[in-house]
């Protein structure tokens, strides 16, 4: 037995190892540049080949071969990608979305350069560099793990290093050249990637696709280790390792051993999934809001050239036809992408196992395999799959309501890796189940009519998401979540029904491609063909439908011939270069179309010309400012702005804080905090930076619930509401930094906030106010995205005070804003006081302050140390020594409270 004992941990010591060096190459690739290398596992497989060809293929001596490999390919491999890919993507904006769909982009374009080069077909010939003795494995990681964290603690590169994790561009003004850094963090993580691969390859199935899947789901590991600490990674690892070989001297009776056999076999993925979905978020620092999306409507020349082309197989025979029945399938499939990413900015990298799921599912329904259920009609089947395998969109939906960005991306990559493994894997799926056609649809040109008009449905239902209320609240929480939060939109509920949404049109794509091909193929549906699809869809545009159409018809032409990963190769190719189109190809081949047509027959202007002309046309049509409504006017129109029913009268506290607490770690943001804004009146806080001011409008808003205390609106208790309730309640706000929607015009903007308040007649409440804010000439018709920040100020408030609030919360509404355009929002601001709101507002502009505040709060470290009319209390703050820092001069321009 103890034998038994010590070589099974032999062997577990052995996998423990390569997932170490992949957790090191991560974790170090990550610190250096801030970007999850999804492409580890790609450069690992492809050095494996490398070392391979030089060796098998061409005869070289092994230990000169390993070397060349490590030393030379690897590393070279870092720092090509680092140089062409990630630094574009950097200085283009560094956009993590785009920079997560350029890493995949990588590691699609070298499986599918693999597969081209040496083939689809699996190896057994690697060269083996170290035995199978896992001492010596294990001796490499340790001394791996030991140098680097020697190199980072005592070396100045290691300083270096730390500084550019903690601030890149602080780092690169304090003289740190942040580019050295990030290329030596490429070449060594690359080196481990590689290390990685000729270490696997003799004992593992060594093809473009296998190794790199088993070097993604070992990614557990970094997550595990917070992608931060290199000790916690390698005992991860290890442990790991040796728990998964001693699983294998277990076997209980009955149903216990398929399910301990596969959590066996795949303990990494379930690691995964546990860090993936349980553990807090790792990247939350990469996931601010991704860039606007404003997209124009398609011409309708372009969707009768799209029939034309999806109507000409019908002419087709034979094995065209046949290969052309998959296009209609994909492209249901690929629309889920457009409704999950494109609508919704989520991102989804696990589509693939709900299209799995539901040719599994329509399989097993037609031929009565089903528990429970007879054998049924394939429509039928079809039918019920796609009902059965929506709600499993919870799956991922639900992890969505925390995560963003790149814990998003892994959360989802863990469940279709998970799916993969626990369900695709088994004997009942394993085996290829037959499935039937439809009766009548049984040929290939009557079964490519239906897909046709399954298509069509698909899209009807994908347009519906893009259109109407619906449409604009997945367009506000893909423009700005907060934002839409603070717009009233449930941004949970929509999450799901996105994901939800997206499962159900990628199980009925996935049963159409198993009626196409008639029998299920697990590896149609495998984790790297979710990451192809997702590479696709985002390069042609992931809110496109034409485009995921496009995308369809790609894919499947390009691998149709005698050499697959052509396909993956230029998929991968264009999503390295993805910064350079963030909207996706099909939208930069149309703004190129538009500017040739703009410039045809009158000559190209130059770049100077063209910027003299924009100007011109700024100047001849300037935007109309608020036109502000006279305080007396009569009753009904003042009592449009506030809520109606029962609640505090003017003058009587409206919204009221008591004994607020708030602590980030050991800091004490919020102490004790109590303050009240009365119906009718303009209460403004003041005070330095780090005074609190940000933290207490959270606390109001619903963004961030306090430790101790509480927060009442019209007497009632609603500290624990989220911000969407606030809103509906009747208490708005605005942000410091804009939360408008660039995608959507400014008229859609403001209806957001009116729709999702539930006023009454929201129509007629957006169009009060952009005509209370001068809104509603030509500007309300215009994409959000490039307009004046003035013009956003006024949007934004616009579309708070559509939901005709109660309580408004402004946060720095003066910022950015020229003299005139303060005078004009300050007497806005005052009518809406005068109208019954309660307005609370956070402002360094004193000024604005003395002039519109009818109570000014000041706060120093979490704490109100002085309140009281304005005269009194601001004129403390510009005596030397006063209450809240130094406040500035009053002849010279706008006063500011604080540094």
């Amino acid at each position: 037995m103890s034998s038994l004992t010590y070589d099974l941990t032999l062997a577990g010591l052995s996998v423990g190892a390569a997932a170490a060096l992949t957790g090191i190459g991560l974790v170090v690739t990550y610190r250096a540049t801030g970007v999850l290398n999804f492409a580890h596992g790609a450069i690992a497989m492809v050095c494996a080949y490398a070392l391979r060809q030089f060796v098998v293929g061409w005869g070289w001596p092994l230990w000169p071969a390993a070397v060349v490999t490590l030393v030379l390919l690897a590393p070279g491999i870092g720092v090509l990608l680092e140089r062409f890919v990630f630094r574009p993507a950097a200085v283009l904006g560094g956009d993590p979305a785009q920079t997560l769909v350029a890493s995949i982009g990588v590691f699609v374009l070298l499986v599918g350069g693999a597969a081209l080069v040496w083939g689809q077909g699996a190896r057994d010939d690697a060269p083996e560099v170290v035995r199978a003795d896992p001492w010596g494995q294990l001796a490499v990681v340790l001394v791996l793990a030991c140098g680097v964290g020697a190199v980072v603690r005592g070396t100045r590169f290691g300083r270096e290093l730390r500084a550019v994790v903690d601030d890149r561009r602080l780092a690169v003004l304090g003289g740190i050249d942040a580019d050295r850094v990030a290329a030596a963090g490429w070449a060594f993580g690359a080196f481990t990637a590689g290390l990685t691969g000729v270490l696997l390859a003799p004992y593992v199935r060594l093809d473009p696709y296998g190794l790199p899947l088993l070097v993604m789901e070992v990614v557990a590991v970094a997550v595990a280790a917070r992608m931060r600490s290199l000790p916690v990674a390698v005992a991860v690892a290890l442990g790991l390792g040796v728990a998964q070989s001693q699983l294998t001297r277990l076997h209980p009776p009955g149903w216990g051993e398929p399910l301990l056999r596969a959590a066996d076999a795949n303990l990494f993925v379930v690691a995964l999934l546990v860090a993936a979905l349980v553990l807090p978020g790792v990247g939350a620092r990469d996931a601010p809001p991704p860039p606007a999306i404003v997209r124009g409507p398609v011409p309708y020349g372009a969707w009768i050239v799209a029939g034309v082309l999806f109507l000409l197989p019908l002419a087709f025979a034979g094995g065209d036809l046949h290969t052309s029945v998959q296009v209609p399938a994909l492209g249901v499939v690929l629309l889920s992408l457009v409704v999950v990413t494109g609508r919704g900015g989520q991102i989804s990298l696990g589509q693939a196992a709900y299209a799995g799921l539901g040719a599994l599912f329509t399989a097993l329904l037609s031929a009565g395999r089903f528990p429970g259920l007879p054998r049924l009609p394939g429509l039928v089947a079809l039918a019920l799959a796609v009902v059965l395998v929506a709600p499993l969109g919870l799956l991922t939906g639900w992890p969505a309501i925390g995560r963003r960005g790149l814990a998003l991306a892994l959360a989802t990559f863990a469940v279709g890796a998970g799916v993969s493994r626990f369900v695709f894997a088994q004997p009942y799926a394993s085996a290829g189940p037959a499935i039937g056609r439809p009766a009548g649809f049984d040929g290939d040109r009557a079964y490519y009519v239906l897909e046709l008009g399954l298509l069509a449905g698909a899209l009807l239902v994908t347009g519906a998401l893009r259109r109407g209320r619906t449409g604009r609240a997945l367009a506000a929480m893909r423009d700005h979540e907060g934002g839409a939060a603070a717009a009233g939109v449930r941004v949970p509920a929509l999450k799901l029904v996105a994901f939800v949404s997206g499962a159900a049109l990628a199980a009925l794509g996935g049963g159409m491609l198993g009626m196409g091909v008639r029998a299920f193929d697990p590896a149609a549906f495998d984790p790297v063909r979710g990451l192809l699809w997702f590479a696709a869809v985002v390069v042609l545009g992931a809110d496109s439908a034409l485009g995921a159409l496009a995308a369809a018809a790609l894919l499947v032409g390009l691998d149709s011939g005698a050499r697959g990963g052509v396909a993956a190769a230029l998929v991968g190719l264009l999503a390295t270069l993805s910064p350079h189109f963030p909207q996706g190809l099909e939208a930069a081949v149309r703004g190129a179309a538009r500017s040739l047509r703009a410039a045809g027959g009158r000559g190209a202007l130059t770049p100077l010309g063209a910027r003299v002309r924009d100007g011109l046309r700024r100047r001849a049509t300037p935007l109309p400012g608020p036109r502000v409504p006279a305080v007396g006017v009569a009753a009904p129109e003042r009592r449009a702005w506030v809520r109606a029913g029962s609640g505090p009268g003017a003058g009587d506290p409206l919204l009221v804080v008591r004994g607020v607490r708030v602590r980030y770690g050991g800091l004490t943001a919020l102490e004790g905090l109590d303050l009240e804004v009365p119906a009718g009146q303009v209460v403004a806080v003041v005070g330095p930076n780090g005074a609190g001011k940000s933290t207490l409008f959270h606390c109001l808003a619903g963004t961030l619930r306090p430790a101790r205390g509480q927060v009442l609106f019209g007497g009632r208790d609603v500290t624990a509401l989220p911000a969407h309730a606030r809103t509906r309640l009747g208490i708005a706000r605005t942000f410091q930094q804009l939360a408008v929607f660039p995608s959507l015009t400014v008229a859609d903007n403001v209806r957001v906030g009116a729709e999702q308040a539930k006023v009454p007649d929201p129509a007629a409440a957006a169009e009060r106010a952009m005509r209370l804010l001068g809104l509603d000439g030509a500007v309300r018709e215009r994409p959000a995205a490039g307009l004046p920040t003035g013009t956003l100020r006024r949007t934004e408030l616009a579309r708070a005070l559509a939901g005709a609030p109660r309580v408004l919360l402004l946060d720095e509404p003066a910022a950015g804003l020229d003299r005139a355009e303060v005078d004009a929002l300050t007497r806005v601001l005052a009518a809406l006081a005068a109208d019954g709101t309660a307005l609370l507002v956070v402002e360094h502009d004193l000024d604005l302050v003395a002039g519109l505040a009818d109570v000014v709060h000041v706060m120093t470290a979490g704490r109100v140390v002085a309140s009281g009319p304005p005269a009194r209390v601001l004129d403390r703050l510009d005596t030397p020594g006063g209450t809240g820092g130094t406040g500035g001069s009053r002849g010279t321009g706008a006063r500011k409270a604080g540094p």
